[in-house]
């Protein structure tokens, strides 16, 4: 297919998914290189998880300021820059000798994520009209997902024949691609008015925001409290470090399918009905887990299907909560979108934690307390009344 031949917007959306799936890739890939990152540099696998959980919650700091911020920006300039802090953190955390090294160099590379995908949703949003704005927000959402389903086991692959190193270094060189890539296609995006800190702070607090974000943050808890350690919990349940990427891959190619179904579904049934299955779906998800804890004969069974279970409903959280949030408020949809982000790197962050924590106690623990999360959000979504009537 000539490049040339297809329509503008629909290139524009296929190069933000693909900033997506770089980004995805550099914030999750850590999950599948975890254990080598520890041995390398001399440090626990706890330990090198706080590279997780400070990613995450720098980005979550850090989104709603850069996108309130940078909003008066070309989004040409705004999305450059930012891959362009990517390859730089991502190039100095292969060099890292110590973990204070790669620690500073995780905050950097938590800076250009947080500036990139409020922005890249915002632009997809504003590509087309409401009635394809699901599906549109789905897309730049698959680069995510896709970068669970195929650049983190790659990632993986790379650290087993390399090193992790090598895998970091990877992504760097990725992101300077792409931002090469979006210097030609984003040129004629203008910027946004840049909104005064009265309005700031007034749109995080319009009815149903706060809910709908403490939402978002509870069911990425859910999920990340068990991704971060998904190889030691593999481990566990007598899984080879072959088969235990082979669960990240199917983790991955469900939300991959989970994200793709989610656009389409939330333009037509509507967001509440989704996410109420999503947070059913993963709460089947844990339970299968620790059903093949329980029963070691039934684990070849239940484990591909669990782990493709838990990245489908996962990843199906993200489109109908944004959708839910610029329904609420069309004149914000960036600054929404990244307090949305925000709340999902503050979840993602807070499962690092609960999950390093409940890895004190044993794996079941960190299975049982994600699957606790996820009934607690399908709770908590049933309580309230859909924003905006989504």
């Amino acid at each position: 297919m000539n490049i040339l031949k297809i329509p503008r917007r629909q290139l524009t959306l296929a190069l933000l998914a693909l900033g997506t799936f770089t980004v995805g890739t550099d914030a999750f890939v850590v999950a599948g290189v975890l254990p080598a990152m520890a041995k390398g540099l001399g440090v626990t696998p706890a330990a090198a998880g706080l590279s997780v959980t400070l990613f995450a919650l720098v980005y979550a700091l850090g989104a709603p300021l850069l996108a309130a911020l940078t909003a008066g920006l070309p989004r040409r300039r705004l999305l450059v820059a930012a891959l362009a802090t990517l390859a730089v953190a991502n190039l100095a955390a292969a060099s890292a000798r110590q973990l204070d090294e790669l620690l500073a160099s995780r905050a950097l590379a938590a800076l250009g994520a947080a500036a990139y995908t409020p922005a890249a949703g915002a632009l997809a949003a504003s590509l087309f009209g409401p009635r394809h704005r699901g599906r549109a927000l789905s897309v730049v959402i698959g680069g995510l997902t896709l970068a669970t389903a195929l650049g983190v086991p790659l990632g993986g692959l790379v650290a087993h024949w390399l090193s992790w190193r090598d895998t970091l270094a990877g992504v760097g060189l990725l992101a300077l691609a792409v931002g090469i890539a979006q210097i030609s296609a984003a040129g004629g995006q203008p910027g946004l008015r840049a909104p005064g800190l009265g309005e700031r702070l007034a749109a995080g607090f319009r009815p149903g925001v706060p809910a709908t974000l403490l939402l978002t943050m509870i069911g990425m808890t859910a999920s990340y409290t068990l991704y971060p350690y998904t190889l030691p919990v593999m481990t566990a349940l007598g899984a080879s470090p072959p088969a235990a990427n082979g669960v990240l891959f199917l983790y991955g190619a469900g939300a991959l399918l989970g994200n793709l179904l989610c656009g389409h579904a939330t333009d037509r049934w509507g967001s509440e009905r989704v996410l109420g299955w999503a947070y059913v779906v993963m709460c089947a998800a844990f339970a299968l887990l620790l059903a093949a804890f329980a029963q070691p004969e039934t684990r070849p069974a239940l484990l591909p299907v669990a782990a493709a279970l838990w990245g489908g409903s996962t990843w199906s959280q993200t489109p109908p909560q944004q959708h839910r949030l610029i329904a609420l408020a069309p004149d914000a949809g960036q600054l929404l979108i990244a307090l949305n982000a925000s709340a999902i790197y503050l979840g993602i962050g807070a499962g690092a934690v609960l999950g390093g924590l409940a890895m004190r106690a044993d794996a079941q623990t960190i299975v049982l307390t994600g699957l606790l999360l996820a009934a607690l959000a399908l709770t908590l979504l049933r309580r309230r009344p859909p924003p905006g009537g989504a």
